[in-house]
């Protein structure tokens, strides 16, 4: 799974005419290849590292020639250029388009090897026939006319094509074993993967809109390489010969070694949730026994909700279903932004009212959506902001 970076960042430069090559000899006549007896075609499922890229894992397919010399190559829909334009907005509006490529699987290796990432290979059960038509299917997806498609990070990623081209390869149906314990939910599942990494998780809720709660079903949960790793290992072909295993061998291609470790910002997001309450409470304290307001925390309030909240409005246009009904935009929005100037100028104005309503049905939207977590601070300072200029409109009108 590729997050704004390729994961083989160092493939680039002087070993663009070795993918070339590969590539080449995949689309090479027939005639020029060997039997498909002496190919292993095997799914390449590899585990995390501590590079936010790749929190969900990543999954390609091996294409091996086992006589001495033959032709290895990984092939991944996991390739895109970071260097085009607008790319970060493309893909967060879920505009981003990836491409199909094929490396040598020497520098595959090595590349999860320097990040200390176990590798799974999972070598499928395929007729001569099915390996001919899967050979033949990867070489038309490496045509420049067919090798870009549009990515969705839930529904259409390096994933789900690999599963995707697989099964449409075989001469039968492919059967997998039900789960019948295992219903998680979208977001259910992306914590799961960022455990490790409460910055990302809370990055992830926040755009996460009220369908990523949804319980999910197996074909769904298929877009994470983990939950496509388990599903082909109980898996079966069905076909005219009766059933079949899906793997006929499960091996570690690059065992799981040293992560290597980056530095993190020092608190979690709930630790910066139970700091930023403490303060707004001795704000409000002080404000409340002073009668005076402390303009400058509002408008630092303000700009925090109001930018959060246009983020959350642009994530309406997204093409993202998961994010586009996002319940948190009940009180995260751009009317923030709209009263500051009348809230610096100490304006009498509607806007506390409002902030109250936004927050009355925020908290009801929380029965239905998970929200990020430590959010709800926020949203409870600028609360208690309100609560406080209401009572000083209410004492001056007295």
């Amino acid at each position: 799974m590729k997050h704004l970076k390729i994961i083989f960042n160092a493939l680039r430069g002087g070993l663009l005419m070795l993918i070339m090559t590969c590539q080449t000899t995949v689309l090479a006549q027939d005639s020029d290849l060997p039997p498909m007896d002496s190919v292993e075609i095997s799914l390449l499922t590899c585990q995390p590292h501590d590079e936010v890229y790749s929190l969900y894992g990543h999954t390609a397919i091996r294409y091996h020639e086992l006589r001495n010399g033959g032709f290895d190559a990984a092939f991944n829909y996991g390739v895109f250029n970071y260097d085009t334009p607008f790319f970060v907005a493309r893909f967060v509006f879920g505009i981003t388009d990836y491409e199909l490529g094929a490396f040598p699987y020497r520098l595959f290796q090595r590349e999860y090897r320097h990040f200390g990432s176990m590798v799974t290979e999972q070598v499928l059960n395929l007729t001569n026939e099915e390996k001919l038509a899967l050979r033949e299917a990867l070489a038309e997806n490496l045509k420049p006319e067919n090798t870009v498609y549009r990515y969705n990070y839930f529904y259409n990623n390096c994933t789900t094509k690999a599963r995707d081209i697989i099964e449409r390869c075989i001469n039968g149906k492919v059967q997998y074993a039900n789960r019948e314990d295992y219903t998680p939910s979208y977001r259910d599942m992306v914590h799961t993967m960022t455990r490790n990494n409460p910055w990302s998780r809370f990055g992830n809720d926040l755009l996460l809109g009220i369908q990523a709660d949804s319980k999910t079903d197996q074909r769904e949960q298929e877009f994470l390489p983990d939950n496509l790793l388990y599903d082909f290992d109980h898996a079966q072909i069905l076909d005219a010969n009766g059933l079949r295993p899906l793997v006929k061998e499960r091996r570690i291609a690059v065992p799981a070694g040293v992560q290597m470790r980056q530095d993190d910002f020092p608190l979690t997001p709930m630790q910066c949730s139970f700091i930023l309450v403490a303060a707004g409470l001795i704000i409000f304290l002080v404000e409340w026994k002073t009668k005076h307001s402390f303009v400058v925390w509002d408008v630092m309030l303000m700009i925090a909700s109001g930018a959060i909240g246009f983020v959350l409005f642009l994530m309406l246009f997204s093409q993202h279903p998961t994010v586009r009904l996002n319940l948190q935009i009940l009180f995260f929005n751009p009317v923030h932004l709209f009263y500051l100037y009348p809230v610096i100028k100490k304006r009498q104005t509607r806007y506390w009212t409002i902030v109250c309503i936004l927050a009355s049905l925020f908290l009801i939207g929380s029965l239905f959506q998970s929200y990020a977590e430590g959010i709800i601070s926020l949203a409870l300072c600028l609360l208690l902001q309100a609560i406080f200029h209401k009572y000083i409109m209410y004492t001056q009108e007295k």
